[in-house]
This record gives structure tokens, sequence and C-alpha cells, in this order.
């Protein structure tokens, strides 16, 4: 029985608070609608009618052509042209611009960061097969003539790639 009266407590507690909330609501409202009247009166009453400006159109009546606003007149531009083309005519020579500052200093460097690594390989291998050629020259074994010394360091080459992958 505990449950069933509290859940008739809460219900009944929940429908006064919706009233009360409504009513505070409403209340809300109606204070905002008799501050809006009061505003609306109070602007309409102190603030002043715009006045017209007038840029192209003359008015006929005296009192509206205070408010005419002036036709403004070009200025002599004459002078400001003269001094723009005084200003081009100066002539620069080689000597004053530092060509070194213009162009960057390594204009490769992302293409020597991009085959950095395989030149890295290709490096090895070339002085592994310098470095055979050496000892075979050295052994004196045998009268290798530089064609057939190539073909030995190629071979030695793909050998050498072969065990690497």
């Amino acid at each position: 029985m505990d449950n069933s009266e509290n859940q008739f407590i809460k219900v009944g507690s929940l429908e006064e608070e919706a009233k009360k909330r409504k009513e505070r609501l409403a209340s809300l409202k109606k204070s905002l609608e008799i501050k809006n009247d009061a505003n609306f009166t109070n602007d309409t009453i102190e603030k002043p009618l715009p006045k017209p400006k007038f840029k192209s159109y003359i008015p006929e009546d005296e009192g509206l052509k205070a408010e005419l606003i002036p036709t403004p007149q070009p200025g002599d531009i004459v002078a400001e042209v003269e001094d723009q083309l005084k200003a081009g005519e100066t002539v620069f020579t080689v000597q004053e611009l530092d060509l070194n500052t213009l162009a960057p200093r390594k204009p490769d460097w992302d293409l020597k960061r991009d085959i950095e690594k395989r030149m890295a390989k290709l490096e090895r291998r070339t002085q592994r097969a310098i470095a055979e050629l050496i000892r075979e020259r050295l052994k004196g074994e045998q009268n290798l003539d530089l064609a057939s010394a190539v073909n030995e360091g190629a071979r030695a080459n793909a050998q050498i790639d072969i065990e690497e992958e």
C-alpha cells in the first residue's frame, strides 16, 4: 500500500507543480507585454523621425534644401599622376638586386630528400663493386680487361640484390 500511496502523492504533487509553472509563465508573459507596450510608446515618443538626405534630388521646398548634400567635385589628379610617373622612372640595375635573395638556395632539396634511400643503396653496391675489382687486380690470378671486370661486377651486384631481397 505504501507504493500506491506514494504514487498518488507523487502524481498530485506533479500536477500542483505544473499548475504553479503555468501561473509563473503567464505572469512572465504579462510582465513582458507590459514592458513591450511601455517601450513601444516610449520609443515612439522619444525618437524623432529621421531627416531625409538628398544626394541627387533637388527639393523645391526651402526648408528641405538645407538637407541637400553638395555634389562632390573631382580633385586635381594631374599632380598625383605626375608623381606616380616620376616614381616609375627609377631604373633598377642588376647590381642593386641580389639574385641570391630572389632564388632559393637549394632548388632541388626535395628531389634529394626523395631519392636519399635509393642513393644510399646504390652507393653501398658501388663500394662493394670497387672493392671486388681492387681485390681481383691485387690477386693477379687472371688478366682481366675492363669489359670483363664490369660484367663480373654486374653479376656480383645481381647476386647481392637477390640476397638483400
